[in-house]
């Protein structure tokens, strides 16, 4: 059944997500405000923060885990379903990225930086950056965003059920919805422990879903694959196994000068590609562990 009600739940919310609708950023915004104190001098610290984001997947793993001890296990996955659906998503990024390849067919990139300056880093919203340097920033920040909201929680539900899934989503949103803006990088680096593992798994699908040969190229070697974190990671894996330089605007520049009004589009939709190629893969392997007996 955990296939089942994985697939299940990742087509619905591929459906909202085309719809641009339900977004848990603001449920998780809500909890938040909800849970701490945001008034000046009394602010919330990091350990509110993580009880905040433990409580309800350790509420979702006793239900469940109560739920199989009656013998009304099966009661318990339509309850996953509508979870995952929720943790899962990332709705809003259509618009932005349409607006951005059209903006950047029209050679104007002071538009195409104003349609994704929202979507980018605090220390990256900034006006003049080069056009190549702005679409990898771009990328970066759309490969992290998928990643979180889909890969990671697939994976920590598939190893150890809707408890860690929410977990791994909480901790996410801490990081990016926590009320007090400059208290949220201290939960970076709890989001890069939880992705460690999934993130590398993802780095080994893109592989396989894209140019293997250019992939293993760009595998790095040596005791950096372990230390390196989960955006360059990602960005490394995608740029090699993506073929026509989808990741490197100067080298595309010079080789393909007369095409270059058409690259952010084609590099958004070669990302994008790779990155629905890679979740087939996930879903084809989950199958075959199901089969086997696995899980």
């Amino acid at each position: 059944m955990v296939l089942v009600v994985f697939l299940l739940a990742y087509l619905i919310r591929r459906q909202l997500d085309y719809q641009d609708r339900l977004s848990s950023d603001q449920l998780w915004r809500q909890w938040f405000h909800f849970g701490s104190k945001v008034e000046a001098g009394h602010e919330a610290g990091i350990g509110a923060g993580l009880a905040l984001a433990v409580l309800p997947a350790l509420a979702a793993g006793l239900l469940v885990a109560a739920l199989d001890s009656i013998g009304l296990g099966f009661a318990a996955y339509p309850m996953e379903c509508v979870v995952l659906v929720l943790l899962m998503g990332a709705p809003g990024w259509a618009p932005v990225l349409q607006a951005y390849g059209d903006a950047w067919r029209r050679g104007n990139m002071r538009e195409a930086w104003e349609s994704i300056q929202d979507q980018l880093p605090p220390q990256e919203r900034q006006a003049g950056f080069a056009p190549g340097a702005m679409h990898q920033a771009l990328s970066r920040v759309f490969l992290q965003s998928i990643f979180q909201r889909f890969f990671l929680i697939g994976f920590w539900y598939v190893v150890g059920g809707i408890g860690l899934a929410v977990l791994a989503r909480g901790l996410v949103a801490l990081k990016e919805q926590w009320p007090q803006a400059a208290a949220r990088s201290r939960f970076t680096f709890l989001c890069e422990v939880v992705a460690w593992l999934p993130v590398r798994v993802l780095s080994v699908t893109f592989g396989i879903a894209g140019d293997l040969a250019g992939w293993l190229r760009e595998l790095p070697v040596g005791p950096s694959q372990f230390s390196n974190k989960l955006d360059h990671i990602l960005m490394i894996s995608a740029n090699g196994a993506l073929t026509g330089y989808a990741l490197d605007p100067d080298r595309f520049f010079e080789i393909h000068p007369k095409e270059w009004p058409d690259f952010g589009h084609r590099s958004l939709n070669a990302i994008r590609e790779l990155l629905n190629r890679s979740m087939l893969v996930w879903i084809c392997g989950l199958a075959l562990l199901v089969i086997s007996g696995l899980i």
